[in-house]
């Protein structure tokens, strides 16, 4: 599959990281949709059947860990590749979102625009190998 081909929504509380990663990811191919908050976020990844998801954690009302928690227990979003793009950077956290929540991968904010897109990489790589 053409990365054009890859939707790429983006569960985020400030619109101008959303717009970030719209600039980084719309360069190379990827059609790149956003959601203000966990809510939102939700409906979007239902209507929408993303390829993969960016998901902040620490948002208010819905947080990132409630949203996959959700996500996970929902047929048919529980199959969709999630990395959690934050600034928590405790490795606590990100032992939890890798080994217990078992997302597909976790950057730290702030980011080199190449350390998202090999990660975005790495995990559609992998999932179409699945």
């Amino acid at each position: 599959m053409a990365e054009d081909e890859k939707t790429i929504l983006c569960i985020e509380d400030e619109r101008e990281m959303i717009e970030l990663f719209k600039i980084i990811l719309g360069r190379r191919g990827y059609r790149v949709s956003g959601a203000l908050g966990g809510e939102e976020g939700i409906q979007r990844a239902e209507e929408l059947e993303p390829d993969l998801i960016l998901l902040d954690l620490m948002m208010p009302g819905l947080d990132g860990w409630e949203v996959l928690q959700r996500m996970r227990a929902d047929e048919k979003l529980q199959k969709i590749p999630i990395i959690i793009v934050t600034a928590k950077s405790q490795e606590i956290d990100r032992v939890l979102a890798l080994h217990v929540a078992q997302v597909n991968d976790y950057v730290t904010k702030p980011f080199g625009p190449q350390d998202l897109i090999d990660s975005v990489n790495r995990v559609l790589v992998s999932k179409s190998a699945t």
